[in-house]
C-alpha cells in the first residue's frame, strides 16, 4: 500500500514528501487540523493520501517548526495553543521584525517605496470578507497581507532574520485564525497598514517601528481575550 501511494501520480518520494508537507501545515495553520488533536496515521494516510514514509517525514519537519509534537509511545499531535505561547512569540515577533523593519528603512530605495505603495494599494482594495455581511474568510486578502509585511522588513539585509520572522509569523497565524471573526468586527486593520506606511515614507524610523509592533500587540490583545474563557 505504501509504495502504491508513494508512486502515485509519479511523484519523487522528496517531491510527496514536500507536498505533504506544506498541507499539513496549511491545515494546522487554518485549525483545520485543530490544536491538540492527535495525528493518527491512519487517518493522514487517508486523508492525504500518503504512505508512511512521507507522512512521518512532513511530521517531523513540522515539529521542528513547533507546529506538531510527538510523544514518545503516544505519536504525533498537533501543538496546543496557550496564552503563554502567544505572549512569547508576540513579544518575540515584536522584536525581531522592529529590528528586521529598522535595516529595511536604512537600506530604504525609491524602488522599493513604490513597491510598499503597490502592496499596500493591492491590500487596501482586497475586501477581507468574501461575504458583506457576515465574516467569510477571504485566502486573497490573507496572501496580499502577509505580501505587505514581508516587503516592509524586505530590505534588512538578513535572510536568516526574515525566515525567523517567518516562522513567527506562521505560528502567529494559528491563534489569529481561532480568533479572527471577532477580530473582524473590532479592528479597522487598513488604517493600521496606511499609518505604519506613512511612517515609514516619511522615514520616521521610530514611528514606523512603534506603529508595526503596536500592530501586532493590538492582534494579541484581541486574541487573548477571546481565548482567557477557555483558559
Amino acid at each position: 500500500m505504501d509504495v502504491e501511494l508513494i508512486n502515485k501520480g509519479a511523484e519523487s518520494p522528496a517531491t510527496l514528501a514536500t507536498s505533504i508537507y506544506e498541507r499539513l501545515k496549511a491545515d494546522i495553520l487554518s485549525t483545520v487540523l485543530e490544536p491538540g488533536r492527535k495525528l493518527q496515521l491512519r487517518f493522514l494516510m487517508q486523508q492525504y493520501e500518503a504512505g508512511q514514509t512521507p507522512l512521518r517525514e512532513a511530521l517531523n519537519r513540522l515539529s521542528t517548526e513547533e507546529l506538531v509534537i510527538g510523544k514518545e509511545q503516544r505519536g504525533f499531535f498537533v501543538k496546543p495553543i496557550s496564552l503563554e505561547e502567544l505572549r512569547e512569540l508576540t513579544k518575540t515577533r515584536c522584536w525581531v521584525e522592529g529590528l528586521a523593519l529598522r535595516e529595511s528603512m536604512a537600506n530604504s530605495t525609491p524602488n522599493w517605496e513604490e513597491e510598499l505603495l503597490v502592496a499596500h494599494h493591492r491590500l487596501e482594495r482586497m475586501p477581507r470578507s468574501l461575504n458583506p455581511d457576515q465574516f467569510e474568510d477571504n485566502p486573497e486578502w490573507e496572501r496580499l497581507h502577509r505580501a505587505f509585511h514581508a516587503l516592509l522588513i524586505g530590505r534588512c539585509g538578513s535572510r536568516p532574520l526574515i525566515g525567523f520572522c517567518e516562522q513567527l509569523a506562521d505560528r502567529l497565524f494559528r491563534y489569529r485564525a481561532l480568533s479572527i471573526r471577532k477580530a473582524f468586527r473590532e479592528r479597522k486593520v487598513n488604517d493600521e497598514h496606511t499609518r505604519i506606511l506613512k511612517a515609514v515614507l516619511d522615514r520616521d524610523v521610530a514611528e514606523a517601528v512603534h506603529l508595526l509592533q503596536q500592530h501586532y500587540e493590538r492582534t494579541a490583545t484581541i486574541i487573548e481575550a477571546d481565548l482567557q474563557p477557555a483558559t
